[in-house]
Order: C-alpha cells, then structure tokens, then sequence
C-alpha cells in the first residue's frame, strides 16, 4: 500500500511539473537559451581555470569573445547576407521565367515529365507586383516588429535577460551541478550519475561537435561558391551548413540550390558547374574524414530520422521552445531507451541468450529452419 502511494505521488509530481513547465511555456524560452549557452560555455571556462584564472574573470572573457563574434556578425555577415536575400527576391522572376522557358522544358523533352506551369505564373506576378518594395523590407519588417510597443518591449526584456542569466548560470555552474548532486537518493546516486553522464556526452557531442561542424561546413561551401563567383554563394553556403544538422541533407539541398543558380547565373558552363561540384564534394570529405571524427566522433547516436522527427514533434507540441528543446530531449531519452533495453537483456523476462543469438552465415535452408525457430534476441 505504501508502495503504491508513493507511484502515486511520484506520477502526480510529474504531471504537475509538466503542468507548470505548460503554463509557463511562454516565458521560458531566455531561460533555457541561457542554459543552453552556459552549458555549450562550460568547457571553456573550465579550460581557463586550468590556467590560474579565476571563475568570474573566465567568464568575462567568454562573454568579451561571444561579444566580439556577434559584433562581427551584425557589422560584416548580417548585412551581407540581407543584401544577398534581397537579390534572391530581385532575380526570383527572371530565375521562374529561365525555369519556364529552358530547364522545365528540358526536362520534358528529354525525361517526358509533365509539369503544370500555371503556379509559377501566380509566383513570378506576386514576386513581379512586389519588386519595386524591395528597398522597403527594412522599414516594413520593423514596422511589423513595432506595431505592438508592448509585444516589442516584451521581445526587448528577453533579449536583455538572456546575457544577465546566461552569466550568473555559467558562473555559478559547478557549484549548481554539485548541489543537484547531492539531492539524488543515496541508493541511486551511482545509477543517476551515470546515466546522467551518458547523458553529458551525448549532448556535448551533439551541442557542441555538431554545430561547430555545421558552422565550419558553412564557412567551406560559402567561401568556396563566392570564390567560383556565384551571386548567391553566400546564402547557399550558409544554407547548407545549417542543413547538415540531418546527414547529407546539407549537401543535398546546397548542391542542388547551388547548381540552379549556377546553371541560371553562368548557364551550361562546365567549368562553373564543375566547380560547384567540387566545392561540396570537397565539403562532404571534410565533413566524413576530419571535421565529424575529430568534433564528433560516435557518440550522437541519433539517427537521421529521429533528429527530423525530434525538431518538428518539438515545434509542434511547444513552438519554438519546443524546437530549442527536441534534440536534448530525444537525446536524453535514447540514453534512457538504451539503459531500459539493458535492463530487459539482463532481466528473467527475456531469459538467457543462447549461442544462436551469435551472427553467422546461414544458407537459405538453414535460414528457413531458423524462422521456425523461437526468436530469442533482435539484432
């Protein structure tokens, strides 16, 4: 009896945190950026301290050396990049005309498929009827972000209480981790703490490994399609880094945006082209043999469709919070999956293995009397 009221009391905890992590959902998202930024800063202030220098001044020189990389960002990348959207938006209607009279066209011929072009139609006038606003895309998206003074100072006060968290939380880091230590049961701890530090490498690995990856995949395709003289370089390259959060999905979708502008800016051109080519394949060898091992390694252990279900189940329960959290959860809850998956190997329910659990070669036959057999472990 007293077993069971404390399931219940656990259970009705549970929900009551999910509750209030519900209810506050719209006020969380500066908390949990400034987590999610002490913890990717953690090492580095660590690393600093190795070297005699005290907490509270490591953290001043990250933030000096975060405040210096966004500094660059908003004077040289930002308005680079805004300039190369607003091109992207001035050539939409000769790229839709050049897909109505050449390449869709092509394509017909050559492959017979069947393209409706009533719908690029409807596209190239809207892009047509709007061009001459191109130079108002500022003044109209800040009219936007105005039109609520209290929606934008809403914005203004997370945006200015993410750095102040994330400082005191970076700070104080070692000292919070010690004391959630020492709340765990005695008789779980070693349990907790190993599944928590499972936990760890996954998410650092991940955090860490992978966006550092994503960035230097940017900075290779972006750097390599300006250099061919690609007018939209820039912004395919940083595309296709933020694509490769999916295995090849960033390849996929840059050199195919690559070779459409390229085949639309140069037109049949081998040597543009080819360069193009070789840019991204020059990228997915960085990327498998240096950038993924070295920054990586094999501790993710997400798959490719569990990371795209994660994003979009997590926008789609909870908004954007929802997406800053899908990934740490999922990967958090593959390490529980995995510990569960041990325990049912080892528990009497499953049973003990035996030697046809071992990988062998069968013959066709042999492997016809094994499916009658009882199946004692999934490989």
């Amino acid at each position: 009896m007293t077993q069971n009221l404390k399931s219940w009391l656990l259970l009705g905890l549970l929900a009551l945190i999910l509750l209030t992590f519900y209810l506050l959902m719209p006020i969380l998202t500066p908390f949990l950026v400034s987590i999610l930024l002490a913890y990717m800063g953690d090492p580095i202030v660590d690393f600093l301290e190795r070297y005699k220098i005290s907490r509270t001044w490591g953290v001043v020189l990250v933030f000096v050396l975060l405040s210096l990389v966004l500094l660059i960002l908003l004077l040289v990348l930002i308005p680079m990049v805004g300039r190369q959207l607003v091109r992207l938006f001035e050539v939409t209607p000769e790229l839709i005309g050049w897909l109505q009279t050449s390449a869709l066209p092509w394509l017909q011929s050559r492959l017979g498929i069947q393209v409706n072009l009533s719908s690029l139609d409807e596209i190239k006038q809207m892009f047509g009827e709007n061009l001459d606003k191109t130079t108002d895309l500022v003044q109209l998206l800040l009219s936007h972000v105005t039109a609520s003074s209290l929606a934008f100072l809403g914005w203004l006060a997370n945006m200015l209480l993410i750095p102040v968290v994330t400082f005191y939380l970076l700070r104080d880091w070692d000292i919070l981790v010690a004391k959630a230590r020492c709340l765990l049961p005695r008789r779980k701890e070693q349990l907790t703490v190993k599944l928590i530090r499972e936990c760890h490498e996954v998410l650092g690995a991940f955090m860490r490994g992978q966006l550092l990856v994503m960035l230097a995949l940017g900075v290779v395709y972006a750097v390599g399609l300006m250099s061919l003289g690609l007018e939209l370089g820039l912004l395919i390259g940083l595309l296709a880094g933020l694509a490769s959060l999916v295995p090849y999905l960033g390849f996929v979708v840059g050199i195919s945006a690559a070779l459409v502008a390229g085949l639309f800016q140069f037109g049949i051109e081998w040597y543009p082209l080819l360069g193009i080519v070789a840019v991204f394949t020059l990228g997915q060898m960085l990327e498998g043999m240096l950038l993924t091992p070295l920054l990586v390694g094999d501790r993710i252990g997400l798959h490719p469709v569990a990371v795209i279900f994660a994003i979009l189940a997590g926008g789609q329960l909870f908004g954007f919070t929802g997406v800053l959290l899908a990934l740490p959860v999922a990967a958090v809850i593959m390490v529980l999956i995995r510990h569960v998956y041990e325990l049912y190997k080892e528990s009497d329910m499953y049973g003990q293995p035996d030697e046809c659990c071992e990988p062998v070669s069968l013959s066709s036959d042999e492997q016809a009397d094994a499916c009658e057999q009882p199946i004692n472990e999934s490989t």
